[in-house]
């Protein structure tokens, strides 16, 4: 990828949950919900080039580094430092959920890939915790997570959920790798692969096998008041929420349901459902620990082969090609990628009546 380009803020929150809290809420949550609107389209605004500040936060090879700041209710990053690599629990459970989770990621990608930090060359992992009041969002902002509190009312505090750490980390990985454009279907592939590989985390972190995991991104992220289970659902996209005040999930599960919108940069938090469903089906026909084969040959495709402007077809005929490099042409891990691929709608390598055809 060129270093040298410049990102968008990559939030953890779609913009049209905020915009039905904006719409429906009280006036107390309608601010709450303007701001976070507001001011992640200012954050959004401030394209920052990485290739500088990358290399001067690496850390030698195989090193573990984490450095945790309080941004004590402001919006100036870092903030004060208040935890570094080793050093003992805070009295305060955000900063130790931003640096154990941070940890839990880093080991995740160490221990599964081999992968040396966000950036596979040793980026410290920085992390900003408190910032701006009631702030309902979190983001990978190109250098450094950043943790909003949560309201109380429809959100609870964005270090709780791992899967939600290791989704906005994975923004950092994609950065380094494929840079898919933040646009239409490569930034819907972008926020699939944060998805994935942020429930990915959670289940090695569990020692979940496909079967035994949830498959929802941001479980227990909504308070009570809230009707939904989770921001996501990988496993039946449409159901993790629907609720007068945020609105119903309006992820397509099938290419027949893809949304066509201008707003979301395309609805990259949208259809992004059609990919993280074809993943999904596929971790199952698997079985096991999904990140042992369905996610070693996700995380080579990221690595090696899509590109900024790839789209849904690419990556189908991508995933399929790299499923026959790790484990054969024709291997039943090959095959689960095409039928997996065909359940939303979308044809990878040779079409099943052709291999049917020839006898394989």
């Amino acid at each position: 990828m060129n270093r040298n380009s410049f990102h968008p803020i990559h939030c953890i929150i779609p913009p049209h949950i905020l915009r039905h809290v904006a719409e429906n809420g009280t006036q107390r949550q309608k601010e709450w919900a303007f701001q976070g609107l507001t001011l992640s389209a200012r954050l959004r605004g401030q394209r920052e080039a990485i290739g500088n500040i990358a290399a001067a936060a690496a850390t030698p090879t195989g090193t573990k580094r984490r450095t945790v700041y309080d941004a004590r209710h402001g919006t100036t990053l870092p903030g004060k430092l208040v935890r570094g690599e080793g050093d003992p629990k805070s009295k305060d459970k955000i900063v130790n959920e931003a640096y154990d989770g941070s940890g839990k990621t880093y080991d995740f990608y160490s221990e599964v890939f081999g992968r040396n930090s966000i950036n596979d060359r040793g980026l410290r992992l920085d992390s900003t915790v408190h910032f701006d009041r009631n702030f309902d969002n979190a983001f990978w902002n190109g250098r450094q997570m950043v943790y909003g509190d949560g309201d109380g009312d429809i959100f609870e505090r964005f270090t709780k959920c791992l899967d939600v750490i290791g989704h906005e980390l994975t923004h950092g990985v994609t950065q380094f790798e494929a840079d898919l454009a933040y646009q239409d279907q490569s930034g819907a592939l972008n926020e699939s692969i944060s998805d994935i590989f942020g429930s990915l985390v959670k289940q090695y972190a569990l020692n979940q096998t496909a079967k035994q995991a949830d498959w929802l991104i941001g479980a227990g992220l909504f308070t009570k008041k809230i009707k939904g289970v989770a921001l996501r659902s990988m496993k039946a996209p449409g159901t993790a929420y629907n609720d007068p005040m945020i609105g119903r999930d309006p992820q397509p599960a099938h290419m027949k349901d893809f949304v066509k919108t201008r707003s979301d940069n395309g609805g990259v938090h949208i259809n992004s459902g059609i990919p993280n469903k074809a993943f999904y089906e596929l971790a199952v026909r698997l079985e096991g620990h999904a990140w042992e084969r369905a996610g070693r040959i996700w995380y080579v495709t990221l690595r090696d082969k899509l590109r900024a402007d790839s789209q849904f077809q690419d990556c189908a005929e991508m995933t399929y090609a790299v499923a026959g490099e790790l484990f054969g042409t024709h291997s039943k891990e090959q095959q689960a990628v095409r039928e997996s691929w065909a359940i939303v709608g979308i044809t990878a390598g040779k079409p099943l009546a052709a291999r049917a055809a020839s006898g394989r």
